[in-house]
This record gives C-alpha cells, structure tokens and sequence, in this order.
C-alpha cells in the first residue's frame, strides 16, 4: 500500500494533487475516520484544503495555533488533531479526525515517517506553484505594458477615430474577456455623455446613435452609477443590485458579469469603461478591475489626444475653406455689387414710370426699354388677366414672329401655364415638346417657334395678374438662371407699377362715383340721425327708469340728489330731505300670492307716493320693494316727517290684488341733507340706517337719523373688528358661578360663562357683544374657545367631585358632528365626560327636535349629560322632559324672583310642580337666580336640592373660588 501510495505522490505536481494524496494515505490508516490538509491559513477567508472541506470559523484560532507548533496538537473539545507536515514557504496542515475509541498515537506514529517525505514533496509543489503565479504575474505586467505603450502609440498615429477605437477594443480583449465593450465619454461643463464606441453581441444599436445624450436619460443604470459615483461597479444582477444606492434599472439584455470603471484624469471624471459577458463561467476578478481602472486613465488620455489632434486638423482645414471662400465672396461681391447696382437703377426706373404723366402706351415702351437694358429682350411681350378671369390679354408686344398678340380666351399656352402654377418658367424646345405631351401646353399656343421661352409671373399680394415674357429665336440667344433671377426681380417692380398705375386710374373713379354716393348719403343720414336721436332718447328713459312702475330709478335719483346737494353747497341756508322706504312683509306677499301679485303691489305702491308729492319733488324705485322720496325744499325737519305721516297714511289704505284685499304698511328713514354731505351715497346710506331703525322700533313708523344712530353703526363695525382681534389675541375668559347644595352650601358645580377682557373697555358681559358676535359670524368660534378654556381650568384647578355647564346655542346645534367635536375637545382637555354637562334652551330645541335629540343621546352614550335651561318658558317644556335624554333642568330665575311675594303665589305652584316632576322623571332641579335669603329659603322647604345665584356668589374666574375653599 506505502510503494503504491508512493508512487500517486511521485505523480502528483500541483498543490491540490499532493494534499489530496497525503489525505488519502492518513485516511487509509487504521482509526482514522476523516482526514484533509489545508494551508493559506493568513487568510481564512481565502484558504486551501485538499480534498476540498469547510472549516468552521471557531477552528481558525485552533489550526492557527497548530501552524505554529512543531509536535500535533488536539483539538481541545472534539476528537480531532491537527499536524504541521510543512512550514516553508508557507504552513501546510494534516487534519486528522480519530475513530471513536481509537488510540491518536499511535496513528501518528504510523504516519511520522511518510508524511516527512511527503512534506518535503509538498513544499516543492508549492514553491513551484509560487513560481508560475510569479511568472504569470510578469507575463500579465509584460502584456499590461505592450497594452498601454499600443494604446500611447495610437493617440499619435493617422488613424481615423473608429478606427483607433476598434484597435482599442482589440487591446483591452489581450487583457481580459471584453467580446462586449463600449466606452463612455462624459462632458462635466453640460453634464451629457456619448456612447463613443459600443459593441455588444445581443443589443447592436449604439445608445443615442452616437450623439450627446443628457446624462438624466440612462438614469438609475449601471452606467449612470459609475458617472455619477465615480467608482468602479463589478458582479452578477444580484451583487450589482447591492452595490448601488437607490434603484437599479437594466439596459438592453441580462449578461452574467458585468464590470464597469470610470476613466479618471488628475482625478477628473471624463468617462467610463464597460465589458460584460453573456456566458456563465467567465467572470471578472478584482484583478481585471483593478486593470481596466489602470487601463482607463490611459485610454482617457489617448482620447482625449486624438480628440484635440482631430480638433486642431479640423480647426485649420476649416480656417483655410474660410479663408478661400472669404476671398472667392469678395470677387463676387464686387460682380454682384455692380449687377445690384445696374439692376437697381432699371428698378428705380420702372418705379419712376408708375407715377409719370404718360399714356399707357408709353408707360409699357419704356418699361421694355429697361428690360432690353437688362438682358436680350429683342421678342417681349406682357399679358395681363382680364378683370373677369377669364381672358388673356397682351397690352403690350414686340415679336418678330409675331407682331401683334391677339387677346384670346384663357387656353394652355406658355402664359397660361406660368399663371397656372404662379412661378417663372424657362424651357427649350425639348422643354416645350415634354410640356405639350403631357397636357400642360397646347402645341398651337406654346410658342414653337422659340429656342428658348423665358416668362415671369406678375404678381401682387397673392394674385397672378399677368405675365411678362421674353423669347428667343435664335441659338445665339439662350436665356440661363441669372436672366430668371432678373427678369423676377424686374417683373415684382413692373407688377406694383401696374398696380399702382391701375390704383390711381381706379381711384380717379371712385373719387367722381364718391361724390356722387356721399350727396345720396348724406340725405340718408340726416333722416337716420332724427331715428336715430329718437332711439337715445327712449333709451335715456328706460336706462334711467325702472320698467315696472316707470319711476326713476337709483341711477337717476342719485344724479338729482348730487345736484341738489351742489345747490345746497352753493347755498347753505338750503336743505333737502331723502325719505327712505320698504314695504314691510312683501316677502310674505310674494310667497303667499306670487310674483305678478307682487308686481301689482308695487305698482300701486309707486301710484299713492307718487300722490304724496309735489312737483319738483323725485319718487324713485330704488330695488325690489325699496322706494325713495327726493323733498327739494324743506325748512325743518318736521316738514319732511309730515310727508312721511302722509306716505304712511297713503299705504295704509287697503287694496285690491289678485281678488284679495290687501292693506300694506312701510317703515321709512328720514335723512336732512345740508352742506355737510359731499355726495348722494352718503345721504343714502344715513337714510338706510334710519329705515332699519325704524324696522327696529317696530315697523309702520318713520324715524329720524341723527348722530347717535351713527354713532351706533360705527361702533358695531369696530366691535366687530375688536372682536376678531380678541380672538385672535385670546382676549376671552371664563368665569365660574358656582351651583350649591341648598341643604349646607356645598360648591357641586360651576356654570362657565364667557367674559371679554377688553383693552380699553374692561371686563364686557356677554350682553355688551353675544349679538354683534352672533351678527358677525364669530359667534361659533369664540364659544369653541371657551369651551376650551373651561374644560382645561376645570380640569387643572378645580376640585375633582364637582362639574361644570356651559351654554350650547342652537347653532351648535344644527351641525351633525357637534357631538363629535365636543368628546375631542374633552379628550385633548382630559376632562372626564361626567364632568361636563350641555345646557340647551327651549328656542334651541324648536329647531330641528329630532336632530337635537340625536346628538343629546350621542353625547350621554359618551358620558356628557344635558341640562334644559329656562325651564318653564316655552310652550312645550313638560313635552321634552320625557323625550329628552335629560341629567338637569334649570327652573327660571323669573319664577324664583316671585318667590318673595310669598307662598300662595302661582309661581310657588309652578315651582313645586316643577320639583315633583322632576323628581318623579329622576332629573336633578337647579333653581336660577337666587338672589335673596327668602327665595333660598322657599327653595329648600320645597325640597329643591340645587341652587345658583348672586346670593351663593357672582361669577368669577375660577382662581377666585379656589381661594375661597383654601380660605
């Protein structure tokens, strides 16, 4: 078995093939169960082992600690022992796992002599192997240097790019797999890239086509990584995709590898390399990376020599053609400047004859006679179109075939054919013969005789009007493009001269025809202009008027009124009187009996003011059922509150509409206007004030403004705005009335009340604003606010047995998520919902009692109770007791203030009553308004356990009532 083992290790040479066959004797050996050899222990991660076999990373330091011992060394936990066979060039390893029960010893002993041998044959295989790595190392670095000296070389030479690119491809393939290669070139100062040279044996279009690209359109690919990171990407599609940091997109067909550098120049980015492979097996190593990086900035280096070679050859064969053709424009320059100037003289001529004092016959001499300057003009002739399109007629012509053109019908001659297609025409006699075979000529009409026919059309804006025509009968005679090109530039000018020729002839008739059409018009006119003033008057009066009742309208009257008030102005002594009226309850009357039944009313409102007044006194409609009455003169103010007494008294008579008798009624304001008012607005505006004063007081009345309905006005609109200031600034507070046990005065509970810490004015009650705020539409979102801040005081300073009511209003009401709203507010408060209870009113129930409902028991579900508040009041009370889900309900303070009067009073029935019910219901009675020790008295012998009032104490802020308990 030793000479045949023997014998295997003569012929093993490599490595692997002598650890291999050292394995095999150990593991033949009696009590050996498992055996490899393994070396490269430096690098765990980059080991050998012969028969290949995984090492567990807890084994490292164990056979790290063998390689340095010179007798075996056991494994500390397991049944194994590792053996050093050879130290040089590098530590190889016998790893030897021992048979359960088997004596290690004596296994190597048996060993100890082979394995010596066998050591020394190891060590020569591996220095043999470390000198063919070296030698293929050189063999690389040789080829590496013949690469670049190629790559230096081709930078210099003749080569066309493509070529130079091609020799390159070939280079890089010497040095590694590159079947698929492009080269990438990057502008940094654009930001764009070119696909410079690309071959790929699946995807053979070039990206781009080989023009710059922005470097956004190959977005998220590998490439784009490359540029953009400046760094060299290597791998399959799995390891790509984790070597980048954001999505990767694939461009053309999956490969295998794919491996890409960036070419780099003194650390500048100019470009990218990329080989890839579509075949398993032929991956790329961080030895072709490293040497493609290395072969990049050489390549860059190369282009960008070649490129700037190219661009300076270029620069300077470019310069030259500049420089030749610059010399060639210059001689002719000076030819054509001299052919402009003859050709511009013949034009000044042309456009001289279109204004001379000369017949039309002299007029086309003398044009042909600047044509005959010009160019062989010996046959000439000009046709022109008749005014109906229909003829071709030859004003003018000089043929030696053919002395005199007869005017003719349109046909398919030569001119025909130029008028046809509206561009110039040049032919021969071969041109000739094409253009009667195909139809386009006639042979009778196209001019034969001629060797060569040249014609241009004459044309003025978009209209063909005609032809001029020069012919040659003679092969001495040949017209070429030069002579089109100047008979185009001499026929525009012969055109507009005819033009302007015809435009003046035209004109001279007109002028005679004008005048005789502006004697007819001018009668015509002068019995449109009478219509006509008429029309404006009518028109005047409906603009100025209103259609229904035909009375001025705002418009008019505040035209009057500025006048008037002028005059005033004029005399201060004056005054006038606006009287301002609706009629009440027209809505009502529109509704109940229609709009035409509405129209008549107003019609016969118009009818009686207008009875009311007298000349030069203005009643005018102003809008739907508003009226105004304009009083000129008046002396005193009580001159205009007699005609509004007169007003009043007129409407209050009855009247019949729609078969109804019908008796309206007015409200009116009364403005005097002085010198004080500049225009009609504002006596407009203090007479409206003064209407809706009046609707104030009742209606069917008249009221008199003065400053102190102004002054009113004034201060809602700035309480208006102070009120949005206050809850901008958190200008609000709440104030606490406490409610108490009537049996021992125990605070249970506080009513939050809002209050406004005024800047100016102070402290304000809900009175001084609620109604400006409910006006505004403010209201809801101060109430929010104190919602609020009650809940949040309530919670951080006030005891935690008592609870609190706050004042819910219908409008609250009306939105379906109130409920909703209310237990977020309490959960960003940390308010217990028990603690809280919503006082509505009776008004707010009428609303919409179902809705209401809805949320009352939405709110209970949630833990928030309900109290009435007045109880007593409405015409329904006793009915909600019952339907509501009602905690509390609050007795009137108007009964609890009869309560003085004694105990046989109707009120003490009520209240008793209202007690007995409640009590029967379960409802907790608070009684309001407390204010007195005999009503607090009457109260709790009647068994009312609840009370609030001045007497149990004012409202304050809440920091008051912790000072008083801690008192």
């Amino acid at each position: 078995m030793q000479l045949i083992w023997l014998a295997r290790l003569a012929a093993a040479h490599t490595p692997d093939e002598v650890g291999v066959t050292i394995a095999s004797l150990a593991q033949a050996q009696p009590g050996c169960e498992k055996a490899f050899v393994v070396w490269g222990l430096g690098d765990p991660s980059n080991h050998y082992s012969a028969p290949p076999c995984w090492v567990d990373s807890s084994d490292w330091p164990w056979l790290q600690d063998a390689a340095r011992s010179s007798s075996a060394c056991p494994h500390p936990e397991q049944n194994r022992v590792a053996l050093r066979i050879c130290q040089r060039p590098e530590p190889v390893l016998l790893v030897l796992t021992i048979a359960q029960g088997q004596d290690g010893t004596a296994l190597l002993d048996g060993l100890a002599a082979p394995l010596q041998l066998a050591g020394q044959h190891l060590r020569r295989a591996l220095e043999w192997f470390e000198l063919q790595d070296s030698h293929r190392q050189l063999a690389r670095s040789e080829t590496l240097q013949r690469a670049l000296f190629a790559i230096s070389d081709l930078a210099g030479s003749d080569r066309d790019m493509p070529d130079m690119l091609s020799d390159i491809h070939g280079i890089v393939s010497t040095l590694m797999y590159a079947e698929n290669f492009c080269i990438v070139m990057y502008h940094p100062a654009n930001d764009t890239i070119r696909f410079l040279y690309f071959v790929d044996v699946e995807e053979p279009a070039v990206p781009g086509d080989g023009q710059d690209l922005p470097l956004s359109a190959i977005e998220h690919t590998l490439t784009w990584y490359v540029i953009r990171d400046g760094k060299a990407r290597m791998g399959n599609t799995r390891e790509l995709r984790s070597q980048v940091s954001g999505p990767m997109n694939l461009q053309g067909p999956e490969s295998y590898d794919w491996l890409g550098v960036p070419m780099l120049r003194d650390g500048q980015l100019g470009g990218a390399l990329v080989v890839h492979n579509y075949q398993q097996g032929l991956g790329f190593t961080n030895e072709d990376l490293a040497l493609l990086e290395f072969v990049g900035s050489h390549i860059l280096t190369a282009l960008e020599r070649k490129q700037s070679k190219a661009d300076l050859e270029q620069r300077v064969q470019l310069r030259t053609l500049e420089l030749a053709e610059a010399n060639r424009g210059l001689q002719l320059e000076i030819v054509e400047r001299q052919r402009a100037e003859h050709l511009q003289a013949a034009l000044f001529q042309i456009a001289q004859l279109a204004t001379a004092d000369i017949g039309q016959d002299e007029f086309y001499r003398r044009v042909h006679a600047v044509v005959d300057d010009l160019l062989n003009a010996k046959n000439f002739y000009i046709a022109l179109v008749s005014d109906d399109g229909k003829r071709l007629m030859f004003p003018y012509s000089v043929d030696a075939a053919n002395p005199q053109l007869a005017e003719r019908p349109l046909g398919r001659g030569l001119s025909e054919y130029v008028l046809r297609h509206g561009k110039a025409l040049l032919a021969n006699k071969a041109d000739i013969r094409k253009l009667v075979r195909s139809g386009e000529a006639s042979s009778a009409q196209a001019g034969a005789k001629a060797t060569c026919w040249l014609g241009v059309p004459l044309i003025v804006g978009d209209e063909v009007i005609g032809v001029v025509t020069v012919q040659s009968y003679s092969r001495d005679v040949v017209y070429d493009q030069a002579d089109q090109e100047l008979l185009s530039f001499v026929a525009t000018q012969i055109a507009s001269s005819l033009m302007r020729r015809r435009s003046a002839e035209s004109l001279r008739r007109a002028y005679e025809e004008l005048e005789q059409r502006v004697e007819e018009r001018t009668l015509a006119l002068r019995k449109e202009i009478i219509e006509r003033e008429r029309v404006q008057d009518q028109l005047k009066h409906q603009v100025m008027h209103d259609l229904l009742t035909g009375l001025p309208n705002r418009g008019y009257l505040r035209d009057r009124m500025d006048r008037v008030l002028a005059a005033i102005r004029r005399e201060p002594s004056r005054r006038c009187a606006l009287l301002y009226l609706d009629v009440d309850r027209f809505k009502i009357i529109n509704d109940s009996l229609g709009h035409l039944a509405g129209d008549e009313v107003l019609k016969e409102v118009s009818n009686r003011l207008a009875n009311c007044v007298r000349y030069p006194d203005l009643v005018a409609r102003l809008s739907g059922d508003e009226f105004a009455i304009l009083v000129e003169e008046v002396d005193k103010p009580a001159d205009a509150m007699m005609v509004a007494q007169r007003v009043l008294d007129a409407l209050s008579a009855s009247m019949m509409i729609a078969g109804k008798e019908l008796q309206t009624t007015a409200s009116v304001g009364i403005a005097i206007g002085d010198g004080q008012y500049n225009a009609a607005d504002e006596m407009l505006r203090d007479a409206d004030i003064a209407l809706y004063r009046a609707k104030a007081l009742g209606r069917k009345r008249y009221a008199l403004f003065d400053e102190t309905l102004a002054r009113n006005v004034i201060d809602v609109l700035a309480m208006e705005g102070e009120l949005r200031q206050a809850l901008a600034q958190d200008q609000f507070e709440p104030y606490f009335q406490p409610i108490c046990h009537l049996d021992g005065g125990k605070v249970v509970g506080y009513e939050a009340l809002i209050r406004w810490n005024h800047p100016q004015r102070g402290v304000l009650r809900p009175a001084d604003f609620l109604k400006i705020a409910e006006d505004s539409g403010l209201i809801e979102a101060i109430d929010w606010r104190m919602f609020e801040l009650s809940c949040t005081h309530l919670m951080r300073d006030g005891a935690a047995d008592t609870f609190m009511t706050i004042n819910v209003s219908a409008l609250h009401l009306r939105h379906a998520d109130f409920d909703e709203r209310l237990i977020a507010l309490l959960e960003r408060t940390g308010l217990p919902p028990a603690r809280l209870i919503a006082e509505v009113t009776e008004g707010a129930l009428l609303d919409n009692p179902e809705r209401v409902r809805a949320t009352l028991e939405r709110l209970r579900a949630a833990g928030v109770g309900a109290a009435l508040d007045d109880f007593g009041t409405g015409y329904s009370s006793l009915s909600y007791l019952h339907s509501l889900p009602l905690r509390m309900l609050k007795i009137d303070r108007a009964f609890v203030h009869e309560l003085d009067k004694g105990a046989n009073t109707n009120s003490t029935t009520v209240v008793a009553a209202i007690l007995a019910l409640s009590r029967a219901l379960g409802i907790e009675v608070i009684a309001e308004g407390i204010e007195t020790d005999v009503q607090y008295g009457a109260l709790q012998a009647m068994g009312c356990e609840l009370g609030q009032g001045y007497l149990m104490g004012y409202p304050s802020p809440i920091a008051h009532w912790l000072t008083s308990e801690s008192a």
